[in-house]
């Protein structure tokens, strides 16, 4: 990887991590770019679906089942553009879970760059085997 590469990572990932603070979830702010020829085409964090209330977590402090990952809203926004995913970079503060990593993949995304490496790395394990690119940028 060049500078000038690694310089552009770095920038992505930054811009992630304060989209990462619009979170309203309590137990892990999660944020994400996606990025297309240079050019951003979406971003997402974990939240709870449009026009639901902003609370992520129940009484217990256990995460709604309906709350969204930050990946799957980034992706979820560009299906509703004129964008595509194909060929595009995924940029995220914590790699993704494997029901995410199915969505990575099947949307046409070829690279992922994360921060932080999730509890369960069968996501990981999911996108390596369908030939995407993974990079842990740690910043």
């Amino acid at each position: 990887m060049t500078q000038k590469q690694l310089r552009y990572h770095e920038a992505y990932m930054r811009m992630a991590t304060e989209w990462a603070k619009l979170s309203h979830c309590e137990r892990k702010k999660v944020g994400a770019l996606i990025v297309k020829d240079r050019m951003i085409i979406s971003d997402g964090y974990n939240g709870t679906p449009t026009n639901f209330e902003n609370c992520c977590e129940d009484e217990e402090g256990n995460t709604k089942w309906y709350v969204l990952h930050a990946e799957a809203n980034a992706i979820l926004k560009v299906a509703n553009s004129t964008q595509a995913c194909k060929g595009a970079t995924l940029y995220i503060t914590l790699s993704p879970c494997k029901e995410c990593s199915k969505l990575i993949h099947q949307s046409g995304i070829t690279r992922v760059i994360y921060k932080e490496k999730y509890k369960d790395d069968s996501g990981i394990d999911f996108l390596e085997k369908a030939g995407v690119e993974l990079i842990h940028l740690e910043i």
